[in-house]
């Protein structure tokens, strides 16, 4: 196995002084600050968002919070096509799903979130799904590679984070006309039903 060796210290220096002259500047915290508006604000997402967090909280306590982890993840490649389900899932449900056929409720677009606040949109739009009665929503995550990795980061995370939701019996990449790879189908367990 071998390692890379790090660039000369002319190249790093040249590089950094390109992002300068780009305009580029060096993020001071790694956290998403949730006190403060979004500089590039969509009514109808901003709308979406405050209404998925009311209903999260008006669900009560028996609806799970923070149930995503937010450590290291199996990358997925761009393409990839993702599929889960649980062991106990009809074929015939699953294979709706996987061609789908089963109509969304509801749908996220992750693109323009870091990663952070990807994972607080998501876990307030399942909650709010759920709450609702939905069950079947679509996810749209996006296949770009991250700044700093070599895998895309938001699609990567997202796979690891359905898996881990209580309430997601099963997910699939979506059909090519709804985002294909691009996104995914999240079919949901109903508040008080079995799949």
């Amino acid at each position: 196995m071998s390692h890379r060796q790090p660039p000369p210290d002319d190249d790093i220096n040249a590089f950094r002084q390109a992002l300068e002259q780009a305009g580029v500047r060096r993020i001071r915290y790694n956290r998403a600050d949730t006190g403060k508006p979004r500089t590039t604000s969509h009514p109808q997402r901003d709308q979406a968002a405050a209404a998925r967090r009311a209903a999260a909280v008006s669900a009560g306590d028996d609806v799970a919070t923070g149930r995503t982890s937010d450590g290291r993840v199996e990358p997925v490649r761009p393409s990839e096509y993702l599929d889960f389900a649980l062991p106990d899932l009809p074929y015939r449900t699953r294979s709706q799903l996987k061609r789908g056929l089963i109509q969304w409720e509801g749908g996220l677009d992750l693109h323009g979130y870091s990663l952070e606040e990807a994972r607080a949109e998501l876990e307030s739009f399942l909650r709010d799904s759920v709450a609702s009665g939905h069950r079947c929503v679509i996810v749209v995550h996006g296949k770009a590679w991250g700044a700093t990795a070599d895998y895309p980061v938001i699609k990567s995370h997202v796979n690891a984070w359905l898996r881990e939701w209580p309430s997601v019996l099963a997910f699939c990449s979506a059909t090519d006309a709804e985002g294909g790879t691009g996104a995914v189908y999240v079919l949901l367990r109903r508040r008080g039903h079995t799949p």
